[in-house]
């Protein structure tokens, strides 16, 4: 028997790994993707973007979705809900926009009230409980930026970040003179990227190839580089990588062991541990506390109150692109390859007494396929031959896309959840989840209020070619809740520590003890969450 088994080895699965391991705790990660290392790490298009080598083969595995009465299984459609299956999870690919969630998001109804059909509450800590941790994993897994006065920027105990910022591309520049001249702040994106080389990781080489890929410099703060590669130097980690849990074993109250099996489907296995922590992702972690029923759970594992799958969060918002030439700046500096804009606008953070959101400012990546496809098309017509030559030339000689992406809450309601589908069983013989996807109105009336803002600065700016748009759509790579902690375990599945109320040694370290999201990337909080967890962990064992 281990002290601790985590399932899973991401953003809520590496700060438990960690901290126990430091601790002199024996931790098993099991880990159903394969193992990479840094080495194996590289800037193939078709291989990461296009083929999602990184990714279960979904012939063989993968969900079912239900939208707008649809229900239809992924396996041939452009859904996909696996986010980096390998050591590290989807931290190795990541862009790492490292914000800190806001005081008022952890208020979000005692500060801005109801709103009809969400199911809105208040989290079960405030920030002041969460800060510490955010300061812990800016220095260990390494953030880099610099701290800027703002209305909407959260407190800190520590003014300074504990690496500057990245190197800026020159226009950042007219980026930060335009907005000063409509009356918007453009602030340093804070950044999970080194910016100077450690004893045991170098610094960002600027390839401009980030989000998406995974990093050959270790310069990228992964789950896998930062934390669970000096977790394993002390003789306390065991990682057992192609692990796919199949069910969590409760009896008398707790989790008893787990069984696994390789990907290929070879002998069942089973592991025993003290305590037990499912840090899958969010749709996969609520996918396998249903998948583990018991006589004491019917109704899946710590879900007799039935909230194990509901509100689901993903992100509300969209994206803007449009293109900048020589006519916006100087065409020398305008081609500088590999450099971050690394801007954010969070001006309309709150907005007339309503949550808004941000808008994340960044250069398209390097990605030549994804460039060259987008110029084959051109007022709806196919170009061919010497027009096509000509559009390739100066999509890659003259121009460069800028992207605005925008974030505003996803708010959790009724119709957004994850349950099985006992109809459809992927290659493990497990029925297969079920993903609900609606959005709740709110989140594209609010998203669209901060695209009317977006334009307005791209306007200034004098961006053209402009597309994009608020979507209700979810990103499928940004999943939190199904699992929400809370103080009343019928309403709730995790207490506060995010332990199962029911099932004394389970707990749940992802984005799912999410109750809401802010609008912000998730993975910052859950680093920090997850920290906050360990320490409470450390305390117990």
């Amino acid at each position: 028997m281990v002290d601790v088994c985590i399932i899973g080895s991401g953003a809520g699965a590496g700060p438990i790994a960690y901290e126990l391991s430091r601790a002199g705790k024996k931790v098993v990660v099991l880990e159903k993707g394969e193992y990479y290392k840094r080495s194996d790490f590289s800037k193939d298009e078709i291989a990461y973007t296009k083929r999602s080598i990184i990714t279960p083969n979904r012939s063989k595995e993968f969900h079912t979705v239900l939208q707008e009465g649809q229900e239809y299984p992924t396996t041939h459609t452009h859904w996909n809900f696996w986010n980096g299956t390998i050591v590290g999870g989807s931290s190795n690919f990541m862009s790492g926009f490292f914000h800190r969630l806001h005081p008022d998001d952890f208020r979000l109804y005692s500060k801005f009230g109801a709103i009809e059909g969400a199911n809105i509450v208040d989290w079960a800590i405030d920030y002041s409980d969460l800060a510490p941790y955010y300061d812990i994993v800016e220095r260990i897994v390494g953030v880099s930026g610099v701290y800027q006065n703002a209305p909407f920027e959260p407190p800190r105990k520590h003014p300074h970040f504990p690496y500057p910022p990245t190197q800026e591309h020159p226009i950042v520049h007219l980026i930060d003179n335009v907005a000063q001249k409509i009356g918007m702040q453009t602030l340093v994106t804070p950044r999970a990227i080194l910016t100077h080389d450690t004893p045991t990781r170098n610094k960002c080489y600027y390839s401009n190839y980030c989000g998406s890929y995974g990093c050959s410099s270790g310069a990228k703060g992964s789950a896998l580089e930062a934390l669970l590669t000096p977790a394993l130097q002390t003789g306390n980690l065991t990682i057992i990588a192609n692990a796919h849990v199949l069910k969590l074993h409760e009896q008398k109250g707790k989790v008893a062991y787990v069984s696994y099996m390789d990907n290929d489907l070879n002998l069942k296995r089973t592991l025993k541990a003290k305590v037990f922590v499912v840090a899958a992702q969010a749709i996969e972690s609520a996918r396998l506390l249903l998948n583990s029923a018991s006589s004491n759970f019917p109704n899946g594992l710590a879900n007799n109150s039935g909230q194990v799958g509901k509100n689901l969060l993903f992100s509300g918002g969209g994206t803007l692109e449009g293109t900048l030439t020589q006519k916006q700046c100087d065409l020398k500096q305008l081609m500088v390859e590999g450099l971050f804009v690394n801007r954010v606008i969070k001006d309309f953070y709150a907005m007339d007494n309503q949550k808004g959101g941000i808008m994340e400012l960044h250069l398209e990546h390097a990605n030549p396929i994804r460039k060259a496809y987008k110029s084959i098309w051109h007022d709806n017509k196919l170009l061919w031959g010497e027009a096509l030559y000509d559009r390739l030339y100066r999509r890659f000689n003259h121009e460069k896309k800028l992207t605005l992406e925008i974030f505003n809450d996803w708010l959790p309601h009724d119709g957004c959840y994850v349950t099985l589908d006992t109809k459809r069983h992927d290659c493990y013989g497990m029925p297969v989840a079920k993903v609900a996807i609606a959005s709740h109105p709110h989140n594209e009336k609010i998203g669209n209020r901060l695209a009317l803002e977006a334009m307005k600065f791209f306007k200034a700016l004098g961006v053209t070619q402009i597309e994009g748009a608020i979507t209700p759509n979810p990103p499928s790579n940004l999943q939190a809740g199904g699992c929400r902690f809370g103080n009343d375990p019928k309403s709730s599945v995790l207490d506060k520590q995010c332990k199962s109320h029911e099932v004394d040694n389970l707990y749940v370290t992802d984005g799912s003890f999410m109750p809401t999201g802010g609008s912000l990337p998730y993975t910052f909080s859950i680093y920090a969450n997850s920290f906050r967890v360990a320490q409470h962990l450390k305390a117990i064992l």
